[in-house]
Formats: C-alpha cells, sequence, structure tokens
C-alpha cells in the first residue's frame, strides 16, 4: 500500500507522465470521433446510392420535352369545287431560342450583334420600352434620378421588397426626360427592338425576331454568321394569304398579337405557346384545331447546370387539315355582284338616306350546306367618299323586322295548333281596333273584301287572314271593335311556332358570333297582329334562309353550315388530299305539320309566283324553271346606325324562296333594311332573287355540262 502510493505520488510528480496520461486520451476521443464521423459517411453514402441513388441518376440524365412552335403551315381553306379561298406563303424568317443558362447580358450582345445585319422596325416600340433601356445603358445617371433619402422614404411605406423597387423604378423612368431618350442612336433603338423580341419568348422556344420583309441578303449574312449569334436561326415561316374578300373565312392573329387575352389559358392547355397564331374571327376561329396542325415535338437534353447537350426531335410537326367549305365560289361572286348592283343603285333614289347594306342567302334545302352568303356594306372612307365593303357576316349577326314572307309560318303555325286547317276560308276586310284600322295592303278601302283561303291569303299576302289566324291560335274570334284577352302566353304560342322554323333562335350555324333577334316585350293586341306579319320581332337573314328550307323540305329544319369536308394536307396545294371526314347534316328538329298542310303552302307560294295575282308574278312567271316563294314589306322605325335619325319611319324589304317547287334544289332569301323612307318605294329584293336564282340554275347546267365533258375524255383517253 506505501508503495503503491508512494509510485501515484512519483508519477504526480512527473510531469512527462501526465502529458503522456492527456495525450492518449485525447487519441481516443479523436479516433473515436472519427470512427462515429466515418461511421455516418458511410451510412449516408450507403443512403444515397442504395435508397436515392436512381433519383440521382435520373436528375443527373435530365430531360425536359418541349412542344417547340416549328410554324407549321396551317391548313388551306377551299370552296366546294376545290378553288383555294385561304392559301399559305413561305416566307424568310429570323428566329432566335432562349436556353435555360442564357443570361440578359448575352442576349444583349446577341440583339446587337444581329441589329447590325437586319433592318428592324422600331415605330412600335414604346416609350417604356425606351426608357428601360436607357436606364441598362446609364445605369449610373439612373440610380441618382431617385435619391438615398427617396428611397428610404419609400421603403419606410412598408411593403414587399419588390413592390418598393417597382415604385422606385417607377419613380426614376418618370424623371427620365424627352432630351436623355433623345440620346438613343438608331442603332440603340434596333438592338432594343430585336431584344425585347428574344426577352418575349419561353426557354427552348424559337420566337420569331423577324418574318416580314426578310430579303434573301439579309437571310444569307444572317445564316452565314449563326456560330456567332448564339440562339438565332434562320428558317421558314408561312404567312395566311386570303385570295377572297369573304369575311366569314376570318383571320388569324399575327406573332405579335398571338393568343388573344380572353382564351389565354383555353390554348395554353392545349399546348400552344403564347406567341402562337391562332383564329380569331368566323372560320379560322370556329375551326382553330383542325387548321393549327401539330407542331413538332421535341426532347432537350440538359445536364446538372441546364446547359442543353443535345436536342432531338421525336415527332415530326404536321401541317393543318385542308377545310372545304360549302359556298360555290363562283356562285358566291354572282350574288355579290347582284347585291352591290341593287344596293348602290337603290341608295341613288332620293327616299334611300338611311340604306347601308342589303343581304342575299342561298341554301340547299336538304343538307344544310350554304352555297352563298352575300353581305354588302356601304361604309364612307377617311376621304369621305363611300365604298362597297363585304358585310356577309351580317347574316347571322345581324337582325330586322322582315315582313309578310313569315306568313307562311304563320299559317303552319295555325294549323300545328288547330287553329285552320288546309282550304279554311277567311274574311279578309278591313278590322276595327278601337280606333285604327288594320288591313291588307291590296285592300285598304274594303272594296275587295272577300272570303278568301289560305293559299289566296299567301298569293296576295293578305294581312287580315293572318292576324284571324293568329287569334284563333289565341283562342279568340275577332269583334268588331276590339280584341280582349292576349296574354303573354300567346305571344310565346307563337314564337314557339316560328321557332321550329329556325325563327327567332339559333340556326346552329359552325360560325361564332350568331344572333338570334330581337323579341319585342310589349305585349299589347296590336303588337300580336303585328308579329302575325312579321312586324314586331326581328330576325336574321340566315334564320330566313333556315326557315323557307324547312318549308321547302317538308318539315326538316337542318343546322345550316359552312364546312362541308375535312381533307388531309394536300402535298402541292392544287390537288386536294384524301377526304377524312364528310359533314353529315343535321337535323334540329321535324315540324309537326303534316304533308298535306306543306303541300298547301307549297301551292299558295307557287301562286305568288305564277298567277296574276301573285305579289311576285310579273319578276317569276317567265323562269324556266318552277319556283315558289313570298315576298315582304315591312313598315319600321329606323334604329340603325346613325342615332340621329332614329324614330325615323322607314321600309324593309324582303323575300324568300326555293326551286324547283316540287323538288327543291336551293332555297333562298333577300334582306334590305331600310331601303326608303316613304311608302312609295321599288322592289329591289324581287329582281335580287331572280337573278340570284337564274344564276343558279345558270352554273348548275354549266357545272354539268363540264362533268359530261370531263367524263367524255377520259373514255376517249
Amino acid at each position: 500500500m506505501r508503495r503503491k502510493q508512494k509510485a501515484q505520488k512519483q508519477r504526480a510528480a512527473n510531469p512527462k507522465a501526465n502529458q503522456r496520461a492527456s495525450l492518449s486520451f485525447r487519441m481516443n476521443v479523436l479516433f473515436f470521433s472519427i470512427f462515429v464521423l466515418f461511421s455516418v459517411l458511410i451510412l449516408r453514402l450507403g443512403y444515397m446510392q442504395i435508397v436515392k441513388g436512381e433519383d440521382y441518376v435520373k436528375e443527373l440524365q435530365k430531360t425536359e420535352e418541349v412542344t417547340v412552335n416549328t410554324s407549321v403551315p396551317r391548313g388551306r381553306i377551299y370552296d366546294r369545287n376545290g378553288k383555294v379561298l385561304v392559301d399559305n406563303e413561305a416566307k424568310n424568317a429570323i428566329t432566335y431560342t432562349k436556353y435555360p443558362t442564357t443570361k440578359q447580358t448575352e442576349m444583349l450582345e446577341t440583339a446587337t450583334a444581329l441589329s447590325k445585319l437586319i433592318k428592324m422596325d422600331t415605330s412600335k416600340l414604346t416609350e417604356r420600352d425606351k426608357k428601360d433601356y436607357w436606364i441598362r445603358l446609364n445605369a449610373d445617371a439612373a440610380a441618382e434620378k431617385v435619391s438615398k433619402e427617396e428611397q428610404a422614404a419609400i421603403s419606410k411605406k412598408g411593403g414587399e421588397t419588390s413592390e418598393i423597387q417597382a415604385k422606385i423604378d417607377e419613380l426614376t423612368r418618370d424623371r427620365i426626360t424627352k432630351k436623355e431618350l433623345k440620346t438613343l442612336t438608331k442603332s440603340d433603338l434596333k438592338t432594343l427592338a430585336i431584344y425585347s423580341k428574344m426577352v418575349a419568348g419561353y426557354n427552348l422556344s424559337p420566337q420569331i425576331i423577324k418574318s416580314d420583309g426578310v430579303s434573301d441578303k439579309e437571310f444569307a449574312v444572317v445564316s452565314e454568321r449563326l456560330n456567332n449569334l448564339p440562339g438565332v436561326n434562320t428558317t421558314t415561316d408561312w404567312a395566311r394569304k386570303k385570295k377572297s374578300d369573304l369575311t366569314i373565312l376570318g383571320k388569324t392573329t399575327t406573332p405579335e398579337e398571338g393568343i388573344p387575352a380572353d382564351k389565354l389559358q383555353y390554348y395554353l392547355a392545349r399546348d400552344y405557346s403564347r406567341n402562337d397564331r391562332v383564329g380569331k374571327s368566323y372560320l379560322e376561329q370556329q375551326y382553330e384545331e383542325l387548321l393549327q396542325g401539330q407542331k413538332a415535338v421535341v426532347k432537350s437534353e440538359t445536364n446538372s447546370s441546364g446547359q442543353v447537350v443535345d436536342t432531338k426531335t421525336i415527332k415530326e410537326g404536321q401541317a393543318g387539315k385542308d377545310l372545304v367549305i360549302s359556298i360555290d365560289s363562283k356562285l358566291q361572286e354572282k350574288t355579290d355582284s347582284i347585291v352591290e348592283k341593287y344596293l348602290l343603285k337603290t341608295k341613288a333614289n332620293g327616299t334611300a338616306g338611311l340604306l347601308d347594306r342589303a343581304f342575299l342567302v342561298m341554301m340547299d334545302p336538304h343538307t344544310g350546306e350554304v352555297l352563298s352568303m352575300s353581305g354588302k356594306k356601304l361604309e364612307t372612307d377617311e376621304s369621305g367618299k363611300m365604298k362597297v365593303t363585304d358585310y356577309s357576316i351580317g347574316a347571322f349577326t345581324s337582325s330586322y323586322e322582315v315582313g309578310s314572307v313569315v306568313k307562311a309560318g304563320t299559317l303552319l303555325t295555325g294549323y300545328s295548333y288547330g287553329a285552320i286547317t288546309p282550304g279554311t276560308g277567311i274574311l279578309d276586310a278591313p278590322m276595327k281596333l278601337g280606333g285604327m284600322t288594320k288591313s291588307s295592303l291590296y285592300n285598304r278601302s274594303g272594296a275587295q273584301s272577300s272570303v278568301i283561303s289560305d293559299k289566296v291569303a299567301l298569293q296576295k299576302s293578305s294581312n287580315v287572314y293572318m292576324f284571324k289566324t293568329a287569334l284563333k291560335v289565341a283562342g279568340i274570334d275577332y269583334g268588331q271593335q276590339s280584341i280582349n284577352g292576349i296574354t303573354a302566353a300567346d305571344f310565346q304560342k307563337m314564337r314557339n311556332g316560328y321557332a321550329r322554323f329556325g325563327l327567332g333562335v339559333e340556326t346552329g350555324i359552325d360560325l361564332p358570333g350568331e344572333f338570334t333577334g330581337v323579341k319585342g316585350n310589349e305585349t299589347l293586341p296590336g303588337k300580336y297582329l303585328d308579329l302575325a306579319i312579321g312586324q314586331y320581332d326581328t330576325y336574321t337573314p340566315l334564320q330566313l334562309a333556315q326557315y323557307v328550307s324547312t318549308v321547302a323540305n317538308g318539315g326538316d329544319r337542318i343546322a345550316p353550315h359552312i364546312l362541308k369536308e375535312i381533307h388531309e394536307p394536300s402535298e402541292n396545294g392544287k390537288t386536294l388530299g384524301r377526304l377524312d371526314k364528310e359533314i353529315e347534316p343535321t337535323i334540329l328538329n321535324h315540324t309537326n305539320n303534316t304533308q298535306a298542310e306543306y303541300n298547301q303552302v307549297h301551292e299558295g307560294m307557287s301562286m305568288v309566283y305564277n298567277t296574276p295575282s301573285g305579289t311576285a308574278s310579273k319578276f317569276f312567271s317567265d323562269a324556266k324553271y318552277k319556283a315558289a316563294g313570298k315576298t315582304g314589306t315591312a313598315e319600321v322605325i329606323y334604329y340603325g346606325p346613325k342615332k340621329e335619325k332614329y324614330g325615323t319611319y322607314s321600309i324593309t324589304v324582303s323575300h324568300i324562296g326555293f326551286a324547283p317547287k316540287d323538288n327543291p334544289e336551293v332555297a333562298y332569301a333577300v334582306i334590305m333594311p331600310w331601303m326608303s323612307t316613304t311608302a312609295e318605294h321599288s322592289t329591289p329584293n324581287n329582281l335580287m332573287a331572280r337573278e340570284a336564282v337564274d344564276a343558279f340554275f345558270k352554273l348548275r347546267k354549266q357545272e354539268t355540262k363540264d362533268q359530261k365533258q370531263t367524263v367524255g375524255d377520259k373514255i376517249t383517253r
């Protein structure tokens, strides 16, 4: 025991021994710590390699699949005979593709280099664009525009950092003078115009820098220097080329316009880019998905730094489908000429101050195919000179009181409600309504008062027959002085009857923006009678065409349509590609009238054309074909584009018909609104109808002759 204590005292007294013991302890702690750290490291490496290894491999080999706008041609639009109405025109284009790692300074350098090689339109640059660019070029001077004290005051008011900076930037812009902006040279503005387009694009998606007016020299010079212009490329773009003034063909946006703001989310959800051209009106808009085509799908392989290392096309782009429409260009040109001729001729009359438009629509009554849709409008240009413009869209976007052409619908509605039957006789004599008299135009004095049939009512255009038929629909017998008991429900019954034929409702036309007309909101007895002769509610020219088609075919209300066929893209733009789909007729409803009732109406409408007392006999009785129709005149109060003339008395004329009578090939409708401001007027509506039907059969005869000649040539060969 004493020895042990002695030894301990000796070691304690020995400093070297203490040092060795301390060192040994520290080494043990160090080795243990290293052991623990290595263990953690090994476990972590194991976790990363075994558990997360596959994920990290994918991250290292990360690829991004991007739908790229390769500007594939839109589908062409042809008429029913194969004539190209809307084509594509190839043109040189310069594009820029921004990569994920591209810096703004690099883009600016590229823009500066490119500006020295091409001409660039700078007229569309905004003052904001110029100020931002001036700030970039004059950073020090711009920083002095807002003092530190002012910046501190703005920051003191609170808000997000981005909001504070935005306020400072806005104040900076406000203090840039016009003199300072003028220091931007033409070269600076060209660079800015190019740079603005570059930054507007998306990563890995080519952005068109210039496609209008790229000269062959510019195209060649840029192509030669692509290695020194990162992201820049020369390619082919396509411009829409219309070969017809027909407005129903529609328009597309430009790359600058891109997708309309109100449809942005719709198109983005369908893999469009913001700067894609899209149809913005009528046919181009209606059939956008067919016409647009399929863009190429490109897979871009990026490394872990986001740099593109390889680009592969995994799906080739495809041009849009070609559309064949139902319009016959030759017939369209002829009806356009007819409408324009009579519009100008009638306008020359001293009483036609309100006249500014006219319409003529022709349809196949069995298929709903629109053969021609003519609408012309008189407008004044900047010099004050009057010009005629296409207003075919007005055939389904504008409506008018149409007058007596609705009377066939009134009779058929009367039949369907059991108010009258074919052959019912009604006394046509002036009707006293309190202090007012309502009569037929041909019997205002009552001298020709007599009991007439439904057919004669159409032949002579009897108002009274229609008044009394409508009253019977309401369950009312005409008294001597007044009409009592007309309700809103009675108005609705008549409107329901008309709607079965297409009046006052959507026709189902395959074009956007259709208008259904205006329904009068008063329920006075006199207005109810006006409704029965087409002088209360308003209807579109296309509704009239659908209505008379329904009458002509015996009760099938068929949706009018412009699209006839869908084809695979043509290889040469001349010969149609493979037929993909043919549009079949769509029957919207069938009326509940019998064939005997239709036969009665057909006979009455034939009498309009072919008997001495018919209202259109002097226009159609000598035709080589036998047709049937109805004329119309409406006394209206003007509510057109000239607001200063609101409330003016005016006359609107109309005409409907079909031919041949027994096996109709064509149905037609004419409207010329506000053609006169006096009751005494000409009848251009009837002349327009006759000339249009003559043109239709003349063209059909020629087509048949050409087809026979073609068959004969094939046999000879």
